[in-house]
């Protein structure tokens, strides 16, 4: 008899300003890579919901609009030891805002469960030419964005 598979319904943001996309990583773990903004959708919420949401609490940005929905992906947990597919709603969001080349926030409700505030630090970078790889298949729909 086989362990089920938890599905966990989750968000990725690709927000960008002109051709700029915003990236980030955590500075007191480098081990958990470049990502873009996203997180877990909670219960009863929308994905769209959720992707402004997340958005807004990990960078503390405010100015972003919803541009287009990119797709979904299911991602397996198993190489990062966790039973289970992340099933990821991926959105384009514009930052029509002013903001620092580079700055630092923390996200006050972390949806892993811990409860300290975790520290990121963001970053833009040009597309398509200058994006890093993003870890765990975030970049995979990054393709799909249109560059204005």
């Amino acid at each position: 008899m086989g362990l089920s598979m938890t599905t966990v319904e989750r968000v990725c943001a690709y927000i960008t300003q002109g051709d700029r996309l915003l990236v980030f990583s955590h500075p007191y773990h480098p081990e958990a890579g470049l990502q873009v903004p996203g997180g877990t959708i909670e219960e009863g919420e929308t994905p769209l919901a959720a992707v402004l949401r997340e958005a807004h609490e990990e960078t503390g940005l405010t100015d972003l609009t919803v541009r287009s929905y990119l797709g979904v992906r299911e991602y397996d947990l198993h190489p990062y030891g966790r039973n289970g597919i992340e099933r990821r709603h991926f959105f384009h969001l514009d930052f029509c805002g002013q903001s620092l080349a580079t700055w630092r926030h923390f996200e006050m409700h972390p949806s892993d469960g811990s409860e300290a505030p975790i520290e990121f630090e963001f970053f833009w970078v040009r597309l398509p030419d200058e994006v890093p790889e993003l870890i765990a298949g975030q970049g995979d729909l990054l393709a799909s964005i249109e560059i204005r």
